[in-house]
């Protein structure tokens, strides 16, 4: 046992009755504190010195004391001290110790009638929790409680309702009774109020790792999630320790709000929590008012408190705690009772008391002394000190301090409101989010290269990179409104950013989950898995997936015109130009068609075959006046097929590339194609085609195709490399689908299109780290940009509408439309070369057949031909030398059609027809109208015919006769070949002119 060596007391054993006292009495105070509480007895000892001093108190008498140091967890030993204590003959005994320590001396004072002065003191800082044993204050207790009740139920559950909060956990410390907040727990109960406890471990670190080693990934994320609301009853040094290790660990951000309540917080610890936090932070504690005139800050009425411990600025006066306050007050109470006590010399000394002795008995001076105790009052350190009849100190104050949200370590604090029980909360307490303002603002932003969204627009040596795009255009935007400033930096990597093996993050996303920087931005699409672990600002851009493919490129197809037929069919048509014309040539063998005048007939099994071949290849419509020149030779023929299905020809155009859509793509196993490895397409493809509950048939061959070999084979590492793939070999690159059109759009050959998914499942965002106060400001501005059209400004700059290039068409054409090349229509010209070439030849073989035939001298009658152009040649000869008047308008010059013959009035009437030539199969019609002069001449035996003209009108005169054919004979044939005119005799008239034998004909 430590007894303060002061100055040794004599007492004198008096009985227990009050005695007047001498002028030269001893004022004599115990006190008892805890072991751990060396401040205490520091300042208990400046107080008595400081009483002593001041003889306006106790002018002459002088205060002396005995201080006893317990283990606050010691009862026994406590009550022990106590006695020894009261043995000395104390009038008063101090103590600050805990709550189990305090009731066993609560009963002990009430026992000896010594007026106890109790000062709870909570273990290392930690908030206090009501005393149950001496909960129940009784008016004729003699423990006076010196520090006011525990009103932190009260005052945080209306701070709670202020910023209204219906979700949120309470964090405490070892040393904290949780039985301290059941009024509290019942409140929040009551409000519907979802409230987790978790308590904090004296190893910080060790409970933080053991939470990452024994979570999961997603109840990690659930529980950093559940940290943005908390309420911390622990220690300062607790506090201060606690919120390092979770900033450390990228268990809270920027959004976070945690209250710290605590009547014991200093204006350092205050300092050091907001230097330590992020997010917002709101402090609670006891405050103690000041006067308001600093220079009466020392004087309390009649005394002068020593300057170390009431100057604000002093050190030592800083580092005081709340019971230093309450035990230099209890001190200055005692020294004023004792003062009014003198004044009424009503002063008994007392003798010392014995607790273990059976039948002491308590001091009958105690309850004078205590009376007198509770009517005094002092203004000290702490403000009033006062008691009630309950024996409490009813007055305290709290104040609320706060930050406002962001990680600046310098941001400043301020008084939000004060708190008090009479008029409970003073002040607005409003969980605001940021303004509209954010000037000054500086933002770390990390991106990565993706064209169009972020591209380096000037690199100059020894300056920063500058940076374009349509995400730049969307900061800047932001920028520009906002206020704030950037920094750009690309990821060390180049990647957006995948989940790793050990559960952190590379890229992108790494970058903000480590805290490296507060905004990433690029072509980054918002999907759950990464924003588990950052925030999102709403979609200011739709996302789908898309394919980019190369354009098919036209070829050269010398037999293009079989493509639309197979061989079978191609069989089939031959086999029925055989059937069909052979038929035909039958038919018309066995009953021969009654043919209308004019007309000429061939029942030849060559023109049957032709008939059959013209139906199929259609060749116009014939026509008699003005129009086309009919053809009847096969080169003319095979000529003029050609010739009408040329443009027919040049209109078809076979696409090699038929992959139209996503479900084309996913069909074909021919042309191989793949994403970037781990990005979010890769990652959208692996869930859609491999999860049972979600199985898309489509993402699932998707899936195989992008997977196979582990997905090192159809799978790139960039974008970039993706594309270069596309445009320069065998492969389709599937990524997202504004890239692919921007690509598209700008490439210089416009050799490449895209197909894209037409369903937006999801959409481009701006990432920033997890609780950013940033990210509700900037949303909300986006809405605003997509609101009033300035976003589709922005997106017809990097995709316009009016591009040289066509992004969906699978061929190799521009929108402008280009001049035609010689491959277009290479193959046309090939086969309508090698059609030509054929007619040559064909045609070569009619002539020399023709002429064979033509110099071939007749050995019969009955074998001889004669055709139109040789009968004229024969007609001419023979009328060259007459005299008589068809001299003069020869038959030669004769030129007439059956639209001639028609438009004469009596034409049709007028009609003769000569006889077959004998023994032939071709019969010829001409057509002589009357109003032409007969003229004849004799033909030899053996070509004895003749026609009869009449007056022969002059063809000068306008008549309907045309001029000389250009063939030089009688008449234009009405059909394509020449006609052959056979041999028959007719009666000869007798002519007045050429009556020769020999040389006679008749026309």
């Amino acid at each position: 046992m430590k007894v303060f060596p002061a100055v040794l007391f004599l007492v004198t054993f008096w009985s227990l009755e009050w005695e007047p006292v001498l002028p030269d009495s001893i004022i004599h105070i115990g006190a008892i504190f805890d072991e751990s509480a060396k401040k205490d007895d520091e300042v208990f000892r400046m107080a008595v010195a400081d009483l002593n001093l001041n003889n306006d108190i106790l002018e002459t008498e002088k205060i002396t004391v005995s201080v006893e140091f317990v283990d606050g967890n010691n009862p026994f030993q406590a009550v022990q001290e106590a006695c020894e204590l009261m043995n000395r003959g104390i009038l008063a005994l101090v103590s600050s110790i805990g709550c189990m320590s305090a009731g066993s001396l609560q009963s002990l004072a009430d026992a000896m009638h010594i007026p106890h002065l109790f000062i709870q003191r909570s273990p290392t800082g930690t908030p206090r929790s009501s005393c149950p044993s001496t909960s129940r204050a009784q008016p004729d207790d003699y423990t006076l409680f010196v520090r006011p009740p525990i009103y932190l139920n009260d005052v945080i559950f209306q701070v709670v309702m202020e910023y209204t909060w219906q979700k949120f956990i309470i964090f405490y410390d070892t040393d904290y009774d949780i039985r301290g907040i059941e009024n509290f727990l019942d409140q929040t109960s009551q409000q519907g109020m979802d409230v987790s406890l978790q308590k904090v471990e004296s190893n910080i670190n060790m409970m933080i790792t053991g939470m990452f080693r024994t979570m999961r990934v997603e109840e990690l994320h659930r529980y950093r999630d559940t940290l943005r609301r908390a309420v911390l009853f622990m220690s300062p040094a607790t506090a201060k320790a606690f919120i390092t290790e979770v900033v450390e660990t990228n268990l809270v951000a920027f959004d976070c709000h945690w209250i710290i309540i605590n009547e014991e917080i200093s204006d350092m610890d205050v300092q050091e929590l907001v230097r330590k936090s992020i997010g917002r932070l709101t402090l609670v504690r006891q405050t103690f008012p000041l006067p308001q005139n600093t220079s009466q800050r020392c004087v309390r009425n009649n005394h002068r408190i020593n300057t170390s411990l009431c100057d604000p600025k002093d050190p030592k006066a800083q580092m005081l705690e709340i019971t230093n306050r309450y035990i230099y007050d209890a001190v200055l109470l005692l020294a004023n009772t004792f003062h009014r006590k003198l004044e009424d010399r009503k002063w008994h000394s007392m003798a010392s008391l014995s607790c273990i002795r059976k039948g002491s008995k308590p001091w009958q001076g105690g309850k004078s002394m205590l009376d007198t105790v509770k009517k005094g009052g002092v203004s000290g350190l702490a403000s009033l000190l006062e008691f009630n009849d309950n024996g409490t100190n009813p007055n305290i104050y709290f104040e609320i301090l706060g930050t406002n949200y962001g990680e600046d370590r310098g941001r400043g604090v301020s008084r939000l409101a004060t708190w008090d029980p009479i008029h409970g909360l003073n002040g607005t307490l409003t969980d605001r989010k940021l303004e509209n303002n954010m000037r000054g603002v500086v933002l770390r932003v990390v991106t990565v290269l993706e064209e169009p969204f972020v591209m380096v627009s000037e690199n100059v040596l020894g300056k920063p990179k500058k940076y374009q795009g349509f995400s730049i255009d969307v900061l800047d935007a932001l920028a520009n409104y906002l206020g704030f400033k950037y920094e750009i930096y690309v990821a060390p990597d180049h990647k957006y950013g995948s989940q790793q093996a050990d559960g952190t993050w590379n890229g992108l996303i790494g970058e903000l989950v480590f805290k490296r920087a507060d905004v990433g931005l690029s072509a980054l699409t918002i999907t759950p898995e990464r924003e588990s672990v950052v925030d999102f600002t709403t979609r200011y851009m739709d996302y789908s997936v898309g394919v980019l493919l190369r354009k098919a490129e036209r070829t050269v197809d010398m037999f293009a015109c079989l493509a639309p037929f197979d061989l079978s069919l191609w069989a089939c048509i031959a086999g029925t130009v055989l059937l069909v014309g052979t038929l035909v040539y039958l038919l018309n063998w066995l009953n021969p068609p009654r043919l209308p005048m004019g007309s000429v007939s061939s029942t030849t099994l060559y023109n049957s075959m032709w008939f059959v071949y013209g139906s199929f290849v259609p060749q116009g419509e014939r026509r008699d006046e003005g129009g086309e020149v009919p053809y009847t030779t096969l080169a003319t023929r095979i000529i003029s097929s050609y010739t009408a299905n040329l443009a027919a020809f040049l209109t078809i155009s076979r696409i090699e590339n038929s992959i139209q859509s996503l479900q084309d793509l996913a069909k074909q196993t021919d042309l191989p194609y793949g994403t970037v490895l781990d990005s979010a397409v890769y990652d959208q493809v692996r869930s859609k085609g491999m999860n049972p509950f979600e199985r898309d048939p489509m993402y699932s061959q998707m899936w195989r195709m992008i997977n196979r070999t582990g997905g090192a084979e159809n799978n790139v590492e960039e974008s970039k490399e993706g594309i270069r793939k596309v445009k320069y070999g065998r492969f389709a690159f599937v990524w997202d689908a504004a890239v692919l059109e921007y690509v598209a759009i700008n490439d210089e050959d416009c050799s490449l299109y895209t197909v894209s998914n037409s369903v937006a499942d999801r959409g481009y965002g701006i990432a920033m780290q997890h609780g950013s106060p940033y990210r509700d400001i900037f949303s909300q501005r986006i809405l605003e940009l997509q609101q009033n059209g300035d976003m589709d400004i922005l997106k017809l700059k990097w995709w316009p509408r009016d591009s040289p290039c066509d992004l969906y068409s699978p061929v190799g054409t521009r929108k402008s439309g280009s001049a035609l090349d010689i491959h277009s229509f290479a193959g046309v010209f090939f086969v309508l070369a090698a059609g030509v070439v054929l007619s040559c030849l064909i045609a070569t073989v009619e002539t020399w057949w023709t002429r064979r035939k033509g110099s071939r001298v007749p050995s019969k009658e009955d074998d001889k031909e004669i055709d139109l152009e040789h009968l004229h040649h024969r007609v001419n000869s023979l009328c060259t030398e007459d005299e008589s008047p068809h001299k003069q308008y020869s038959t030669s010059s004769i030129d007439l059609t059956p639209l001639d013959m028609d438009s004469l009035p009596a034409a049709r009437q007028a009609l003769e027809q000569i006889s077959d030539f004998r023994n032939t199969h071709i019969t010829t019609t001409t057509f002589i109208p009357e109003q032409i002069q007969t003229l004849s001449r004799t033909l030899s035996a053996k070509a004895a015919a003749g026609f009869a003209f009449g007056a022969v009108q002059d063809h000068r005169t306008g008549g309907p006769f045309r001029q000389r054919a250009p063939n030089g004979g009688f008449f234009r044939s009405p059909i394509k070949t020449m006609s052959s005119i056979p041999y028959q005799p007719t009666p000869a008239p007798n002519f007045s002119y050429c009556n020769d034998p020999d040389r006679g004909t008749s026309i």
